[in-house]
């Protein structure tokens, strides 16, 4: 029986996507570029800054500094004005006060850094509500590493074997594979485009297809 729930943060627990379109789509106007289309986006969001502002300048490399740069523009545009359009995924707080009623702690293991993951959680109120929270600065490896997830279940006092891990990437899978978690694909979040087309090659434990089945799946779990 599962004892605890460990979500990812972006494309997993929280519907982060409008915010970055909106300042993907400004940074694009501003430069005088095309206007990166939403679905593009969204669909790298997962990936992580470095990936979204790319879309606006796809010309330069990866570790170009003037990338970098763009993308600390970004990050400061982001954490100035956080979750303007950000919410819950549908059902999903639903999907929390089960969770709080059995008394079964829920936390986040993310690969966004820690200023920007407390600033979220802030926002929607999840503060107290959230369990544990493990970003990159806590450990020395990151997700698709499992240090993260030892780490959430240690300070969750709870045999890794016994949380349930949900997420939208395959280094979410990995990472709680590793770990000896239970894992569960989110298909409602931000799927990588060179990987969506075939969800079963993750090997995920479960695949959900929206909220829903996911509380549905995690209450057969704990009741």
């Amino acid at each position: 029986m599962i004892k605890a729930v460990l979500f990812d943060l972006d494309g997993t627990l929280i519907d982060t996507a409008a915010d970055f379109v909106r300042i993907i789509q400004a940074m694009c106007r501003e430069q005088n570029r095309p206007v990166v289309d939403a679905a593009a986006i969204r669909s790298q969001v997962s990936e992580g800054g470095r990936a979204m502002v790319k879309l606006v300048f796809p010309e330069l490399d990866v570790d170009d500094p003037i990338l970098w740069q763009h993308r600390q523009d970004f990050l400061d545009r982001y954490g100035a004005d956080i979750a303007v359009d950000t919410t819950l995924f549908a059902g999903m707080d639903t999907l929390l006060q089960q969770l709080e009623q059995r008394a079964i702690p829920w936390g986040i293991v993310t690969n966004k850094p820690r200023w920007l993951s407390e600033a979220l959680l802030q926002a929607l109120a999840l503060t107290e509500r959230c369990q544990v929270l493990v970003c990159p600065e806590d450990v020395q490896h990151t997700k698709p590493d499992p240090e993260p997830m030892f780490l959430a279940a240690k300070q969750l006092d709870i045999a890794a074997k016994d949380i349930i891990y949900i997420g939208d990437h395959p280094r979410d899978i990995d990472a709680g594979k590793a770990a000896n978690m239970p894992t569960v694909l989110a298909a409602y979040g931000y799927l990588p485009p060179d990987r969506a087309a075939d969800l079963v090659s993750w090997q995920a434990d479960y695949i959900v297809e929206d909220v829903e089945a996911l509380t549905q799946l995690i209450l057969s779990q704990i009741d």
